[in-house]
């Protein structure tokens, strides 16, 4: 007599509060235990037995939790951040990790245009003065948003989402975004500009919507505000950071700008006498602890969300909102990851250093370009597929100018972005012989300045079509091309733009154009170090052989210095770099 075993069902841990619509998702198909309050120690010694974890934000999911959790397939975070889940050591043990990118855009949306209101209406000021026993209507007269200007950097969801939101009240609309899309930007009545100046003129409230990188960080400080209107107002949703407090500061009590709406600060909560403690204490701002997306319907979209991609994954599917994108499988992992890190890095730095650079001039913004072909060498070209790496560099090059609220880029989504946003991407596996190369593999990325007809009908290409970087002529050196490899498991570039050498993609770095000749070194050293910056390491690359045909005896002395440094680099201290005894040109990454 033949006996049935059944097989157990997954089971799932929940040791935060999850709404009862996302656990009747679970309830069906799973044995769902929600253990709330539990300690560190409690979570590690439970978590071996099951396959699913759902946190928010409280639990601190660490490489040591994970180490232990030897049958955990995913981690869920209900909500957008993944700050308390530890990514590279769940990536390591192929384990996903998804978050809800889109929950919440609707109600930080919404907290954008409450703060905007209550900033141009004084509504904090009012409201204290009332309670106060005073009468002050003469004192509190405010401003109406049907006319005026709102100015966007980050035209993502959220972005786009405050921008429908404000086309309602009639507001003029313009947005600074790269990367944005042309049609979605028109279809909301937004104007696209082509440098966040052109934004800060016009602005009569400026609302920003980017993630928080070495290139926003303090996008805003004194110079911008000096450039804006007096009676502009500032509004703050995404992360703390992009504005520097202490100028934001100054600003109002001058009278310079006339008032600002804030939800997230540099140290949160602030620390006591801090610049952003001042802030919230200031009469022309209206502040708040980073509550936009704190709202119900906010908190059962994202459990909801969460919930649906466990039940996707415990059932053998793909997530739709991985973090630790591309997704490999445990077997292909260890060797393909180290060039899913390089690919990312390439297409973050061709994003930073293609921004901006302080040059004799002043900051120059450069033109970016949508077109980029990238070529594999080496064993790279036996890959069953390159999606990974696909995924890789359109997350490399999107991030830099994206908002991380509505967007993680994947293998799952990848190409469908790189679409929306205009982007063509062609790929291409040579076959030249590396064999006397340090390297198994070799990368090459090249953006175009236009696309071919046959691209421009295509719309996104991924063709695995013969190829070697020898096809690279001295007549296309308009190109912008970044080449790299892998050794020991480190990212390494080899070329940028028009110079070769060999640097570590990783950490800050400072990269400056200059004329190869005696002191340099030596003068960006001295400013750094007055500055309290340390160097860490140093590159020099001289001019590309090709670049050297072009350009011969004219520019042959030039060369490239990249600094690894320790910190990030003041917008002062770079521009003190720029001059006859130092260099021609600087700009900051960070990767």
């Amino acid at each position: 007599m033949a006996i049935l075993v059944h097989a157990p069902k997954p089971r799932v841990l929940i040791p935060e509060k999850v709404s009862p619509d996302g656990l009747a998702l679970l309830k069906g198909q799973f044995e769902v235990d929600e253990k709330k309050g539990l300690s560190p120690e409690e979570l590690k010694s439970i978590i071996g037995n099951y396959e699913a974890l759902i946190v928010r934000s409280e639990t601190k999911v660490t490489a040591e939790l994970l180490t232990a959790a030897t049958k955990l397939k995913v981690v869920a975070r209900a909500g957008v951040g993944v700050d308390n889940v530890d990514v590279q050591s769940a990536t390591k043990q192929g384990i996903i990790v998804v978050n809800s990118p889109s929950g919440n855009i609707n109600a930080a949306a919404e907290h954008t245009i409450a703060l905007m209101m209550a900033v141009s209406r004084n509504i904090g000021d009012a409201d204290a003065s009332l309670k106060s026993g005073k009468w002050e209507r003469s004192r509190l007269v405010g401003v109406e948003a049907k006319g005026k200007t709102l100015a966007i950097v980050g035209l993502g969801k959220v972005g786009l989402t405050v921008a429908r939101i404000a086309n309602g009240f009639g507001m003029r609309l313009i947005a600074y975004d790269p990367y944005a899309n042309p049609n979605l930007a028109a279809a909301a009545s937004v104007t696209l500009k082509p440098s966040l100046l052109d934004i800060l003129k016009e602005a009569d409230f400026l609302t920003l919507h980017t993630p928080l990188i070495a290139s926003t960080r303090g996008m805003i400080g004194a110079a911008e505000l000096a450039t804006m209107k007096s009676t502009a107002r500032i509004l703050n949703v995404a992360r703390g950071g992009m504005i520097d407090e202490t100028a934001l500061l100054e600003a109002l009590t001058a009278g310079t700008i006339a008032g600002a709406g804030i939800d997230v600060w540099t140290s949160e909560p602030p620390e006591p006498e801090s610049p952003a403690t001042r802030l919230i204490a200031h009469p022309k701002v209206v502040s708040t602890p980073h509550l936009g997306a704190s709202t119900k319907e906010a908190q059962e979209n994202v459990s909801i969300d969460v919930c649906e991609q466990v039940v996707s994954i415990l059932s053998g599917e793909l997530p739709r909102s991985a973090v630790n994108a591309p997704i490999i499988l445990p077997e292909e992992y260890r060797t393909l990851q180290p060039f899913v890190t390089l690919v990312e890095k390439m297409g973050s730095l061709y994003t930073q250093h293609y921004s901006s650079h302080f040059t004799t001039s002043g900051k120059t913004a450069q033109q970016f370009r949508t077109t980029f072909d990238i070529t594999y060498e080496g064993s790279l070209t036996n890959l069953n597929t390159t999606k990974p790496l696909f995924a890789a560099l359109v997350k490399g090059l999107l991030t830099p100018f994206t908002s991380s609220d509505g967007l993680n880029i994947n293998i799952v989504n990848a190409e469908l972005l790189a679409k929306e946003r205009g982007i063509l991407i062609n790929e291409s596996r040579s076959r030249e012989n590396i064999e006397d190369k340090p390297y198994s593999s070799f990368v090459t990325l090249r953006a175009r300045a236009s696309r071919s007809p046959s691209h421009q009908r295509t719309g996104l290409s991924r063709s695995n079509s013969p190829a070697t970087s020898k096809s690279i002529k001295p007549q296309e050196q308009e190109d912008q091309v970044i080449q790299g490899f892998v050794s020991a498991n480190k990212s390494y570039i080899s070329r940028l733009d028009r110079f070769k050498g060999e640097f570590v993609a990783r950490g800050t770095l400072l990269i400056c154009r200059n004329f190869d000749s005696c002191g340099k070194i030596g003068f960006v050293g001295s400013v750094l170090g007055k500055a309290g910056v340390n160097i860490k390491s140093m590159s020099v690359a001289p001019l590309h052989e090709e670049a050297e045909e072009v350009d011969g005896d004219v520019e042959g002395n030039e060369a490239l210095m990249i600094l690894g440094v320790d910190k990030p680099v003041d917008e002062s201290v770079v521009k003190r770099l720029i001059g006859e005894q130092g260099v021609l040109e600087a700009n900051v990454v960070t990767l």
